[in-house]
């Protein structure tokens, strides 16, 4: 396997120039937008969050959960899951970015907590519309499943970083088909 690394800047002119089609294309799902829309339909393209929730987070809860974005309602509470402890910058994923992208996308005003690390939430799970957990770089699988252990008894729906990014694009199916189609021929991604 050769791994080809770009800026989004440079994918349009790299597949022009060398005819290169690559086999599948993994991005920061912050660039999902830019990156979606120059990479070609036959080409599998999926963020490393995405990523991430299959090797070691609860992939078909996630599946299950994102669509739940598109029935936020007035009012609801989501909570935003960082697994890590990390500064905090202007433009933060967590706590400025998906929740922007979620407003703009619901047209709803909801209400956002972010918890950071292993700390407690600031209220009960089950006051949460939608649980919205990171990739979970930083964690090990066992420790995201018990996470997510309480948002799910209470079946209060759940969803990542990159799957809620990939929804509010209008890119979710092809950014999770990579791990969800079967396979059409020999070697193909499954």
């Amino acid at each position: 396997c050769t791994a080809i690394i770009l800026k989004e800047n440079e994918i349009e002119s790299f597949l022009g120039k060398t005819g290169i089609k690559p086999r599948l294309v993994v991005t920061d799902s912050q660039a999902f937008g830019k990156v979606n829309a120059v990479i070609p339909e036959e080409i599998p393209l999926t963020g490393f969050s995405i990523v991430l929730a299959r090797q070691k987070g609860d992939f078909d809860a996630y599946l299950r959960g994102t669509p739940k974005i598109g029935e936020l309602k007035d009012g609801d509470r989501v909570l935003l899951l960082e697994s890590c402890t990390h500064n905090v910058s202007c433009d933060d994923i967590g706590r400025f970015k998906i929740p922007r992208w979620l407003t703009n996308f619901t047209g709803k005003k909801l209400e956002f907590d972010t918890v950071a690390g292993l700390d407690a939430f600031p209220r009960p799970v089950e006051d949460y519309a939608l649980v919205i957990q990171c990739g979970g770089c930083m964690v090990t699988h066992r420790q995201l499943v018990n996470r997510l252990r309480d948002p799910k008894k209470h079946n209060v729906p759940i969803t990542n970083y990159g799957m809620a990014i990939a929804y509010v694009h209008g890119i979710f199916h092809r950014a999770t088909e990579p791990f969800t189609r079967k396979a059409r021929k020999a070697g193909d991604l499954v």
